[in-house]
C-alpha cells in the first residue's frame, strides 16, 4: 500500500512539473458580431467595465486592440473599441486583458510626474515625450467621500477676474459651471483662470473639442508658465466615445491624486456637455431607450457621479475647485444637459452671445449668472454692493429701449437716474482684457469706489 502511493505522489509531482513548465494558454472568447460601435463576443464571462484585447490584421502581422466591456446579455459581452476597428474579422479571438495583481480592471499612471505633461484618455504621451514613469497607478474610479466629512466652503479663491471674483466670489473647493454657447469667448475666460487662479496643480481636461483647439489652449491659452504646474488630458473629439469618458474620469482622478497629497487643485472640464454625448453614445449603441431629447437615464446618472468627486477634502487635507463648461445649443439655457448640471453644481456663470457680439468681454450675464456659497464667503457690506450693481444694470437694461430713442425724461425714476449715471462705470466695471488680472482684494476695492 505504501508502495502504491509512493509511486502516485512520485507521478503527482512530476506532472505538477510539467504544467509549471508548460506556458500559461491565454483565455480567449470569439468575436461573433459587429454592429456600430458595439462588438459582441461569447466564451468569456467578464465584468462590466473589465479590458479586453481583440486581434487585428494589419497587413501580414496580427495587432491586439483595447475594449472596454460595457454591457451584456445572457453569455454575449458588450464590448466598446477605444481604437479604430478597421481588421478585425468575424471569429476574432477576444482576450481578457490581466495585471499582475490578476484583476481586470482598468489602471492608469499618477503622481507629481505628470506635471507639464499632455496626455490623452488612456494615459498615453501627446506631447512627444516618453510614457509617464510614476510609479504609482489606481482605478479610475474611487469610493464616494462621505459628505459630513468633506470641509466646509469657507475660503475665498482668487480667480484673477474682476467680475467673478467681486460679484460672483467663488470659494476653494467650490463646483461651478461655465455655460455659453459657441464662440463668446468661453476658452479665453478659462485660460484666464488657469492662468492667474491661485492654485497649487492645474488638471485640464479637454473632452470631445476640435483637435485644433488642444494645441491652440496649451501653447497660447495656458502658456509655458501654465503648462509647468498643470496636467493636461485631451480626449478631442475624432476619438471613440468610450475613450472621450474615460478621459474626463482621468483628469478627475488625477486632482483626486493631488488633492489626497495635500495640494490645492484647479480642475478645467471643457466640456461637462461632450462628456455626457459621450455616454449618450455608448447607451444608446448598447440599447438603452432615450428618455428626454435623446439622452438615456444612464447619462443623469452618470453626471453627478463625476461631479461629486470635486471639491474639498476631508479635513486637514487639500481640495478640488472645479469648473466645468456646458454648451447650451443655439444659446438655449434650458437644454437637458445645461438643467442638470445647474441643479448639481455650486454656481454658474453664464455667457451672454449679445455681450459677446457687442464687444464686452468677457461676456459674463451677471443678472443670470450666481455663486451658491457667495453669501458665506463675503461680508455683508459686500453682498449689498453686489446686490445694488445687479438692481441697477437690471433696471437700465430693463429700459434701456426708452433711454436709446430719448424716450424716457430724467427725474421720473431717481432709481433709474442713478442707473444711467453709473452704467458707463459698471460697464468699465465688468470688462477686462485678458493679459489683464484683478486680484480679490483690488476688484472688492474698485466696487466699492463705484458707489463710493
Amino acid at each position: 500500500m505504501s508502495a502504491r502511493l509512493g509511486r502516485w505522489l512520485k507521478t503527482l509531482d512530476s506532472l505538477e512539473q510539467r504544467i509549471a513548465a508548460t506556458p500559461m494558454v491565454r483565455r480567449y472568447g470569439r468575436l461573433t458580431r459587429a454592429t456600430g460601435l458595439i462588438l459582441e463576443a461569447t466564451g468569456l464571462q467578464l465584468p462590466l467595465g473589465a479590458s479586453c484585447l481583440i486581434e487585428r490584421q494589419s497587413g501580414a502581422q496580427l495587432e491586439e486592440i483595447d475594449c472596454e466591456v460595457v454591457g451584456f446579455n445572457g453569455d454575449k459581452l458588450f464590448l466598446m473599441p477605444l481604437e479604430e476597428v478597421e481588421g478585425i474579422v468575424p471569429g476574432a479571438r477576444v482576450y481578457a486583458r490581466s495585471r499582475a495583481d490578476g484583476q481586470s480592471g482598468k489602471q492608469l499612471p499618477l503622481g507629481p510626474e505628470l506635471l507639464g505633461r499632455v496626455l490623452d484618455g488612456a494615459g498615453r504621451p501627446l506631447d512627444g515625450l516618453p510614457a509617464p514613469d510614476t510609479g504609482f497607478s489606481a482605478p479610475l474610479i474611487t469610493a464616494p467621500v462621505n459628505p459630513l466629512q468633506r470641509t466646509p466652503i469657507t475660503q475665498v479663491l482668487d480667480v484673477g477676474v474682476r467680475a467673478i471674483n467681486a460679484l460672483l466670489t467663488v470659494g476653494r473647493g467650490q463646483r461651478m459651471g461655465l455655460f455659453a454657447g459657441s464662440g463668446v469667448g468661453k476658452s479665453v475666460l478659462l485660460g484666464m483662470m488657469a492662468r492667474y487662479t491661485q492654485a497649487e496643480v492645474i488638471v485640464v481636461g479637454l473632452i470631445g473639442e476640435r483637435g485644433r483647439e488642444v494645441k491652440d489652449f496649451i501653447d497660447n491659452i495656458l502658456g509655458t508658465e501654465g503648462l509647468a504646474r498643470s496636467v493636461v488630458i485631451a480626449a478631442p473629439a475624432d476619438v471613440s466615445p468610450l475613450l472621450r469618458m474615460q478621459g474626463a474620469s482621468y483628469a478627475t482622478r488625477i486632482a483626486e491624486d493631488f488633492r489626497d497629497r495635500g495640494c490645492h487643485v484647479l480642475l478645467i472640464m471643457d466640456s461637462l456637455t461632450r462628456y455626457a454625448m459621450a455616454q449618450r453614445e455608448i447607451a444608446l449603441a448598447v440599447g438603452e431607450p432615450p428618455a428626454t431629447k435623446g439622452y438615456p437615464p444612464s447619462v443623469f446618472a452618470r453626471l453627478p457621479a463625476l461631479v461629486e468627486r470635486a471639491g474639498n477634502g476631508t479635513s486637514g487635507g487639500g481640495s478640488i475647485t472645479a469648473f466645468y463648461t456646458v454648451l447650451t445649443e443655439g444659446d438655449d439655457q434650458q437644454d437637458p444637459i445645461a438643467d442638470a448640471a445647474r441643479a448639481i453644481l455650486d454656481g454658474h456663470v453664464v455667457l451672454s452671445r449679445q455681450l459677446a457680439e457687442s464687444g464686452h468681454y468677457p461676456a459674463i450675464d451677471i443678472e443670470a449668472s450666481i455663486s451658491r456659497a457667495m453669501t458665506a464667503l463675503v461680508a455683508p457690506e459686500q453682498e449689498a454692493r453686489v446686490r445694488q450693481l445687479k438692481q441697477l444694470l437690471s433696471r437700465y437694461q430693463r429700459n434701456r429701449d426708452l433711454i436709446s430713442v430719448g424716450a424716457y425724461a430724467a427725474g421720473s425714476d431717481p432709481q433709474l437716474d442713478r442707473a444711467i449715471a453709473l452704467y458707463p462705470a459698471m460697464e468699465a466695471f465688468l470688462q477686462q482684457n485678458m493679459h489683464e488680472r484683478s486680484d480679490y482684494a483690488q476688484a472688492c476695492e474698485r466696487l466699492q469706489a463705484l458707489f463710493g
